[in-house]
């Protein structure tokens, strides 16, 4: 049994701006101070020594909260691009309500958050299913690796949502919410048989 624990990384300023941040490497969207304070929050609420391993998306954001949670642990460390988030294409950098104004009909009301139905208009970005392919990929990769193994994941909002959609396959992807900054999420995955669990879905430690 490999055990996933899927931790979105901390608040930067591009999440306060409402900003598609998307693959946006740069200093707009790396942590910023409430962003370090959440992860050494969850650093003291949700010791991650019992893991085995952390595997991380390669983006600065997630790396600075790795490093916060993993300052007591020190387990091994490794990344993988298919932990990035979703890529927005020509989305990327610009703000929801600028979006939303220009393409009403690509958002969701009650998340105002985009639906599948955004890359009409940026043709460049993703679509959900090329993320919930690369992050269930990962994870059989992973369980295959590391079948008795407990894995720190430190990913982005989009991520951990696809790989919830991949588990739970739900009619309406609008149906689940991003989860919030520095929440948990933990997947349970029988290499054996292919099953998977969703145990828990954006937790917060506090």
């Amino acid at each position: 049994m490999t055990e996933f624990y899927f931790i979105r990384h901390g608040q930067t300023t591009a999440n306060v701006m409402k900003m598609k941040q998307g693959t946006i490497n740069t200093e707009m969207t790396y942590l910023n101070d409430n962003g370090q304070k959440q992860a050494h929050n969850l650093a003291d609420n949700f010791d991650i020594s019992f893991a085995d391993r952390i595997i991380c998306s390669p983006l600065e954001r997630t790396k600075q909260t790795a490093a916060i949670l993993n300052e007591k642990a020190q387990l091994p460390i490794s990344y993988d691009k298919r932990l990035i988030e979703i890529s927005y294409g020509e989305w990327d950098g610009h703000q929801n309500a600028e979006l939303r104004k220009l393409h009403p009909d690509a958002y969701n009301d009650y998340l105002n958050d985009v639906l599948p139905i955004y890359v009409k208009y940026a043709p460049s970005g993703e679509t959900f299913e090329d993320v919930i392919k690369r992050v269930h990929e990962f994870i059989m990769d992973a369980m295959q690796k590391y079948p008795d193994d407990k894995i720190i994941c430190v990913t982005h909002g989009f991520t951990v949502k696809a790989v919830a959609l991949d588990i739970l396959k739900p009619q309406d992807p609008m149906t689940l919410p991003e989860p919030r900054n520095t929440s948990v999420t933990k997947v349970i995955a029988l290499p054996k048989t292919n099953e998977f669990y969703l145990e828990y879905y954006n937790q917060a430690f506090n």
